[in-house]
């Protein structure tokens, strides 16, 4: 998903003021960004895993609201920089998940369409061989490479997320690329990312 126009950005800031004073406003942002984090946490850990992470990236936003800065940042990446957090306390799950998928491959029964385009945006479809480079990146080149491939982020969004300056994105995005095409020259497409 793209960012939502302008507008919304600051729809979205309003509402989270909002909701100090009305809890119920807060709904309006988890209906309105629950489907892209939950898409990116089950990238990252699964979809049990995500069902967590995510609960838990709405309450700890919930309970932080009245600290979110506007001028710091917009509402979406705020959201990924909490789940990005939480994906971190669940890093070592990840890494033995892509190295059980680069021996076990993808699953090819998937089910219903729910889990049908879980699984398309997920992990769980990679090839054990990107499984395998995945897992031997280093954690902060592989959230930036997630937050671009799985959350569809910007270079901006994702400086935002990880707190960290957007050149140091590029050259992240650049090193991890470099590694990837290494360990699968032929079998993956890194212009995406």
């Amino acid at each position: 998903m793209t960012a939502p126009p302008d507008t919304d950005l600051a729809d979205d800031a309003a509402l989270l003021a909002a909701s100090v004073r009305d809890a119920d406003r807060f709904t309006a942002v988890y209906d309105r960004y629950f489907a892209d984090v939950h898409r990116y946490v089950a990238g990252r850990l699964g979809r049990q895993a995500a069902d967590d992470v995510v609960a838990e990236t709405f309450l700890a936003a919930f309970r932080r609201r009245a600290a979110f800065d506007p001028a710091r940042g917009t509402v979406r990446p705020w959201l990924f920089g909490i789940a990005t957090r939480l994906i971190a306390q669940h890093r070592r799950t990840e890494t033995r998940r892509y190295r059980l998928l680069a021996q076990v491959g993808p699953d090819r029964d998937p089910d219903g369409h729910d889990e049908r385009v879980a699984t398309s945006v997920s992990a769980e479809r990679l090839q054990p061989s990107l499984a395998r480079a995945l897992a031997a990146l280093s954690r902060k080149d592989r959230d930036v490479v997630l937050l671009k491939a799985l959350a569809q982020l910007t270079h901006e969004e994702i400086a935002e997320v990880l707190g960290i300056p957007y050149g140091t994105v590029g050259s992240r995005l650049s090193r991890a690329r470099r590694k990837l095409r290494a360990a699968l020259p032929t079998a993956l497409d890194t212009e995406g990312l």
